[in-house]
């Protein structure tokens, strides 16, 4: 029986930190994967990773305008709540497009992307 076809990416950031590469690639490899027809889908989780969904960052990368881009290409973003919440950071504070999850819901899409068929990056 032939391999399936990748048809579906999930993308885990666990760490937004400057100096690192993880959340630049994160949005390349989103961008790029949607590019070629791919479902794609961000899980922002940790204390560290959801501050990606967090508006009104500033600095280089303009990471607030890449993660709108990845938005209008239909990249669906998924933020953790219980993170979001340990570091003081509201739903009104997230950029426009991103979605509040709770962390059960992060663990049920760590099942779904178990099956053949999907791939899954963790940054």
């Amino acid at each position: 029986m032939p391999p399936k076809k990748v048809t579906k990416v999930l993308l885990f950031l666990k760490n937004m930190v400057y100096e690192s590469t993880a959340p630049m690639e994160m949005l390349r490899f989103a961008k790029y994967y949607r590019k070629k027809g791919l479902d794609v889908e961000v899980v922002l989780w940790g204390p560290m990773g959801v501050i990606l969904a967090k508006k009104g960052k500033h600095g280089i990368p303009p990471y607030d305008e890449r993660v709108i881009e990845c938005v209008e290409m239909g990249v669906k973003f998924k933020c953790c709540e219980l993170a979001s919440g340990m570091i003081g950071f509201r739903i009104d504070e997230l950029i426009d497009g991103v979605e509040m999850i709770q962390s059960y819901e992060v663990a049920e899409l760590m099942l779904k992307y178990c099956e053949e068929g999907q791939l899954v990056i963790n940054l």
